[in-house]
């Protein structure tokens, strides 16, 4: 599906998304750093943890709200609502006030609006796009945030430690521009007998998160789904790990290194340089390569898809540990990021078929608990390093890949047998 054939609500969204996503990508590879030089390794791992617990509820409200109120409302609360605590977060990192527990609180509040805010935009894409061009849609927007993934940390490396206070307080702004843009220049999508009977059901709030919580039990009850939820919680341990785990490790086990010499001129990098370096790597294979493997993937099965991804995922983390050696790290990530690129163009495509379209926001919201639940989790590596050493918490985030590789095989042998039943009956 070529661009110019997008729905005008896409063309806008890409644009004004790109934009708020390379601004934000200039910080927020470094919290964990803040956090864990703020706080400490275990302070700042179990309070990461907690912030998560919120957007796991978040999350599940946003797509019941997105289909009750409509993607656009959601997108416009949720954008301008991170857009002010962006701001807030900037003035706990200012020149005149420092408080990293004010800029903790920040950072928890800007992530349960973004909880709000992707059931509803990807939903919107569901809604507009036919099921034949979707992934190649949602595969655009992947690698449009993965340009932003390319650019930020670069920037970022550059100005975070002496500019914070800037580019918290643009990103608030900009978030806050996208909003008053969303509000005024893109249209409504969800089918109207979504929210036609709101204002009956939203008076009560009790009524409302019964209703909620009901509407959740059914999505919950479809085991295929199910599966789908519990295997991407685990690889998600991997994955999740490229802003919390990596800069903590790059940071203490790689000394300064020469990465480039020629003749009496060299490059050297070491810590936090190694993980911009790292961070730039990944996003810039992403921008150039999504697409065409999400392509090559198309060729292939999608359950071989999943448990090779997750397989490949597993060996790249363990040989990540395995090394502190700038180019073995390289290599490592470009298999990370591999793995990455195999289900990106799928992983949206999947839910689609599995969601009836008037809960499309919620099954999205649903298999967001993949990433919700995964990084509410994953602090937990920042701990066990004190523990176990890097090692071993490696090798153990590999496992979990692995296991997930077994559950994406059960799941797809459950929705092989009820599609076949489908088309017997």
């Amino acid at each position: 599906m070529r661009l110019r054939d997008w729905n005008k609500n896409l063309k806008i969204r890409l644009g004004a998304e790109a934009l708020v996503n390379i601004t934000f990508w200039m910080f927020f590879p470094f919290l964990a750093i803040y956090f864990t030089d703020s706080f400490g390794k275990n302070m700042a791992g179990f309070l990461l943890i907690f912030s998560q617990v919120f957007s796991v509820i978040a999350n599940l409200m946003g797509g019941y709200c997105a289909d009750r109120f409509g993607r656009k409302r959601m997108m416009v609360i949720s954008a301008i609502g991170q857009g002010v605590f962006f701001v807030l977060f900037a003035f706990a990192n200012s020149p005149w006030f420092e408080s990293p527990i004010i800029g903790f609180i920040c950072f928890t509040i800007v992530s349960i609006f973004g909880s709000f805010y992707w059931p509803a935009s990807q939903a919107m894409v569901a809604d507009v796009v036919e099921e034949k061009d979707r992934n190649d849609v949602f595969a655009v927007f992947y690698t449009s945030i993965n340009i932003a993934v390319v650019i930020g940390p670069i920037v970022g490396g550059i100005f975070y430690a002496n500019y914070r206070f800037e580019l918290l307080l643009i990103s608030g702004l900009l978030c806050i521009a996208l909003g008053l843009v969303l509000a005024k220049w893109i249209d409504e999508t969800a089918p109207q007998k979504e929210h036609s009977t709101l204002a009956g059901k939203s008076s009560n709030w009790v009524h409302f998160l019964k209703n909620q919580l009901n509407e959740y039990a059914i999505i919950l009850r479809d085991k295929t789904f199910l599966l789908f939820i519990v295997a991407g919680v685990l690889v998600a341990q991997t994955f999740m790990q490229l802003d919390l785990l990596i800069p903590v490790y790059t940071k203490e086990a790689v000394d300064t290194q020469t990465l480039l010499s020629l003749n009496n001129w060299s490059f050297d990098i070491k810590g936090e340089q190694a993980f911009g370096l790292l961070i730039s790597e990944n996003g810039l294979l992403v921008a150039l390569f999504t697409i065409v493997i999400s392509r090559w993937m198309s060729i292939f099965k999608e359950r071989n898809v999943f448990i090779t991804s997750s397989i490949v995922y597993g060996i790249a983390i363990f040989a990540m540990g395995q090394t502190s050696w700038i180019w073995g790290l390289i290599m490592a990530m470009a298999l990370f990021t591999f793995a990455e690129l195999m289900t990106a163009g799928i992983q949206n495509g999947f839910i689609s078929k599995l969601a009836p379209e008037h809960m499309r926001g919620q099954y999205f919201a649903a298999a967001s608990l993949r990433y919700t639940i995964g990084r509410m989790i994953a602090p937990l590596s920042i701990p066990m390093t004190d523990i176990l050493g890097f090692t071993w918490t490696f090798g153990t985030l590999a496992i979990l890949s692995f296991i997930s590789a077994c559950i994406f095989h059960i799941m797809y042998k459950r929705f092989e047998s009820q599609n076949v039943v489908k088309a017997v009956s």
